[in-house]
């Protein structure tokens, strides 16, 4: 979501309805997989009701103070999802809604076999180190991963055994920011999010005691300077003069993945996802399918102001790996993975919510699962940019190329309308395995 910074330009869109969305994320739970009914042709009128999923935005998409930057998720609070769906197709059962007892969104195996990951989530990121970096404090945050790894049959990830570690802008792990309800629903989504691609990775949160730019900048090079080769962004907010800058101070990392979700609100670009020195990651709708693949994606788009962001940067130059011609700055977005809350992912997230399972979406989902692929990948050459990795492999088998749907409308079309080859939702495709994203 973008935010009215003073120094920034007004957004494009406007807000999303807050006041609504806040009452709802305090009342309203997932759709989970309840008490069972048959699902046959006779189906109570209220199965047919829920089976569209609904979601609201999570507090954090509303920025609590002026000049802080948004999260970029939804949490589902009704209806059936893809993944619920799914199983009803295969069991013959249709699950009730409003049940935060069992997950309802895509799990780690769902992902994996997505995005052609099993056997090297199985073997990789042993000793590699993914950084969530996000603002405010998460008092749950290592029990709540625990929660979604021990579901999974994942190895746990503590403090205790190394694997896990958080800490302030500063470094300290004392010394934290003041916790908030609405970010530990972030936090809880990207730390479930990098288990889920990288099981074996150890994971590094670094909280930023606010939601600016100056702070979430500090605390991505603490990431850095604590050894994180992979940083995962899921914030974002309108461009300013001062971008450029920014890319100087904050993410100009030579041997760093840092990944940047692309936005929710549909066409037009957002930083930090138009930095040159990043990764940004667009958003797609994801189904099982008949192909060989066994999976589907399109561009996400549920309405004109609710969709994957894309976008031609007013700011920050091209980079020399996009070729591009319908923009002459930097083009958002570089590789996608999936976004839309109705095709969403599991998480287990207990602070100032009733614990248990929901269902998120949103490109704060899509961010981390592309920090955990290059994690897979392995450490990326200390002089490189890793967001050219991809650009390596265009056109290639090793990226999925999403060809349908858009985000909005705009002169050059491919900015905003998927195809064949290169466009701004999706960049050039989803991962397939982890040969696009190593270099």
């Amino acid at each position: 979501m973008r935010t009215s910074h003073p120094d920034r330009p007004s957004r494009q869109h406007g807000w999303r309805r807050a006041g609504t969305a806040i009452a709802a994320t305090a009342t309203l739970l997932l759709a989970g997989l309840g008490t069972a009914v048959q699902a046959d042709a006779a189906q109570p009128a209220a199965t047919a009701a829920q089976a569209k999923a609904t979601w609201t935005a999570t507090p954090c998409a509303t920025p609590a103070h002026p000049g802080e930057l948004a999260c970029d998720s939804y949490r589902v609070t009704g209806g059936l999802t893809a993944f619920q769906k799914q199983q009803a197709a295969r069991t013959g059962i249709t699950p009730k809604a409003a049940d935060a007892s069992t997950p309802s969104g895509y799990g780690p195996s769902n992902l994996q076999s997505a995005y052609g990951l099993t056997s090297a989530a199985a073997a990789n990121g042993a000793g590699e180190t993914i950084a969530i970096v996000d603002a405010y404090d998460d008092p749950k945050a290592e029990a709540d991963l625990a929660s979604y790894r021990s579901y999974y049959g994942l190895t746990a990830c503590t403090t205790a055994n190394g694997c896990f570690k958080k800490v302030s802008q500063t470094g300290s792990t004392t010394s934290l920011p003041t916790a908030d309800s609405g970010w530990a629903e972030e936090i809880s989504l990207d730390l479930d999010m990098a288990s889920a691609i990288c099981p074996k990775c150890n994971i590094l949160l670094v909280e930023a005691t606010s939601a600016t730019m100056a702070n979430l900048g500090t605390a991505v090079n603490r990431a850095v300077t604590l050894g994180a080769k992979y940083v995962s962004n899921s914030y974002g907010g309108s461009e300013s003069s001062s971008d450029t800058s920014y890319d100087t101070s904050y993410f100009n990392h030579p041997g760093v993945a840092i990944t940047v979700s692309a936005g929710d609100e549909g066409y037009g670009a957002e930083y930090p996802a138009a930095s040159r020195y990043v990764t940004s990651v667009g958003g797609t709708a994801l189904a099982t399918s008949s192909t060989t693949r066994g999976w589907t994606e399109t561009v996400w788009k549920t309405s004109s102001t609710e969709a994957t962001g894309s976008g031609c940067s007013a700011y920050d130059t091209k980079p020399t790996w996009q070729t591009d011609t319908g923009c002459a700055k930097r083009t958002i977005s570089d590789v996608a993975a999936v976004a839309d809350p109705a095709t969403g992912v599991s998480v287990y997230d207990s602070y100032g919510v009733t614990a248990g399972w929901y269902t998120f979406g949103g490109t704060s989902a899509s961010s981390p699962i592309i920090a955990g692929v290059y994690a897979l990948a392995g450490t990326p050459s200390t002089s490189s940019y890793p967001a050219s990795f991809p650009y390596a492999s265009a056109g290639t088998s090793a990226l999925n190329d999403v060809t349908s749907g858009n985000n909005g409308s705009c002169s050059s079309s491919y900015l905003c309308t998927a195809k064949s080859g290169y466009d701004g939702p999706t960049g050039w495709g989803t991962p397939e395995g982890v040969s696009a994203f190593t270099g």
